[in-house]
């Protein structure tokens, strides 16, 4: 079961192919890195870290690009489709974007952040936006990437820790124990039940 409009989603994947073939570099964070981890729901909107000034001038100079000063980023519109960019040194989000360059690697030819940090990030989101509908779309990525993917636990401690983040941890288990919607990771309800004990225990040994 797709969280997002199918109609909606493929327009946005074709977005993002294009601007993967475009001559900047970013890293993808948000749904579509969550969708490329853990293969489950695809995003609406694309979110992306560019590393540095020349990436965005070409954004300016090839886009209608405007400058969220209020939520400190950028922002591009292309056909109906939101593109949200963060940069260095002016963005605010639970990671710096230096470290989520830092955190990058190829997944299907695509730069996206490790599914540890995107973790992080995950849940800044929804701290900001817990009782929305995109509030609930963040939690399904949570829980798509923990049950789906195989996460380095020492590496998201030590991303709270270096972030000072020591309050991600606790919401992250209340995420986990309040967490109804299996419906949206492909499993029944024991198969939820075992992959969440599995999770608990792994977090348990790496903490």
């Amino acid at each position: 079961m797709e969280f997002w409009n199918e109609a909606v989603t493929v327009k946005s994947w074709d977005l993002l192919l294009k601007l993967r073939q475009l001559p900047i570099r970013f890293v993808l964070i948000g749904g579509w890195a969550a969708y490329l981890w853990a293969r489950l729901h695809k995003s609406k909107d694309i979110d992306i870290v560019v590393s540095g000034f020349d990436d965005l001038e070409y954004l300016k100079k090839n886009y209608d690009l405007r400058k969220n000063e209020h939520l400190k980023k950028y922002e591009i519109i292309v056909d109906e489709i939101d593109v949200d960019i963060y940069v260095p040194h002016f963005s605010r989000l639970s990671l710096p974007a230096e470290e989520i360059i830092a955190q990058a690697v190829k997944v299907e030819n695509i730069e996206a952040v490790r599914p540890e940090a995107l973790l992080v990030l995950k849940q800044g989101a929804e701290l900001d936006r817990r009782d929305s509908v995109k509030g609930k779309k963040d939690r399904i990525d949570i829980m798509a990437l923990i049950i789906k993917v195989d996460m380095d636990w020492g590496l998201y401690f030590r991303l709270l820790e270096k972030h000072n983040l020591s309050n991600y941890f606790p919401r992250l288990k209340e995420i986990i124990a309040e967490f109804k919607d299996i419906k949206y990771l492909d499993l029944n309800p024991r198969e939820f039940k075992l992959k969440k004990a599995q999770v608990l225990d792994k977090l348990r040994k790496a903490k």
